[in-house]
């Protein structure tokens, strides 16, 4: 296998879905990992007959054997991994009151110690390739709505673990993050429900004119992968349409 070959996580449905499909067209290799089985059933058979460089495997991130399985899984398939792309997330949106103890360990669990072990389990293979590694992070790990305690605490955790694995990795490895504001991916989910219908208040409060498409992270993922751009280290990338640079008065 000469083409570079990307494991994408949470890759079933939204950003991580389109990030792959964008992947496949522009020549590489895509191991699209995902937990829940519908999503990953409908990928396939949707990715899959088109794609004959796309791998699908069902893998919980949070469960380290299932991560070192799917990691050898991948390497058997396509005898190397480049790139990895940290991507599954789950987020539950209750008051501290309801939320429970398990479901914040939920979060814990997937959206931080899971790239914890993808990393982990990648980087002897990453290293021989010169690879990166891309952790999708969030404008949430830096400000926030309420009740989101889980996500956004473990999002403010990858913005530090990037930053740790780029110091303790390099010059072999590059490690980065991608924080997303409003990404659009109401098209995108297990199911094929309608796109949600944004309103112009929507779009307009955004100063770049419009709210985010899954194709923005998608073409910074593309950037982040290059070669060229191995100057490129321990960042992190906030693509919102501005939002974090507004100043908002009620």
């Amino acid at each position: 296998m000469n083409k570079k070959t990307v494991i994408i996580t949470g890759a079933g449905q939204g950003i991580g879905r389109a990030t792959a499909e964008f992947l496949l067209n522009h020549n590489y290799a895509v191991s699209l990992w995902e937990n829940q089985p519908d999503a990953l059933a409908e990928v396939q058979t949707e990715l899959g007959p088109a794609h004959p460089d796309a791998q699908f495997l069902h893998c919980d991130v949070s469960d380290e054997k299932a991560v070192k399985k799917a990691i050898s899984d991948t390497v058997k398939h396509f005898g190397r991994i480049d790139a990895l792309v940290n991507n599954a997330v789950v987020m539950h949106h209750k008051s501290i009151d309801e939320l429970s103890v398990d479901e914040w360990n939920e979060a814990i669990g997937v959206n931080l110690s899971g790239p914890f072990l993808c990393a982990k389990y990648a980087v002897p293979h990453l290293r021989k390739q010169h690879g990166t590694i891309i952790s999708l992070c969030s404008t949430r790990a830096f400000q926030s709505e309420p009740d989101t305690f889980g996500y956004s605490a473990s999002k403010g955790g990858i913005f530090a673990l990037t930053h740790s694995l780029a110091v303790s990795l390099g010059p072999d490895v590059r490690a980065n993050c991608i924080s997303p504001g409003w990404i659009d991916v109401s098209g995108l989910k297990t199911g094929h429900p309608d796109a949600e219908k944004l309103s112009p208040a929507d779009h307009s409060q955004h100063p770049a004119g419009r709210v985010g498409r899954p194709d923005d992270i998608a073409r910074m993922i593309l950037f982040l992968l290059d070669e060229a751009n191995d100057f490129i280290t321990g960042q992190n990338f906030i693509i919102d349409g501005g939002m974090t640079r507004k100043m908002i008065y009620v």
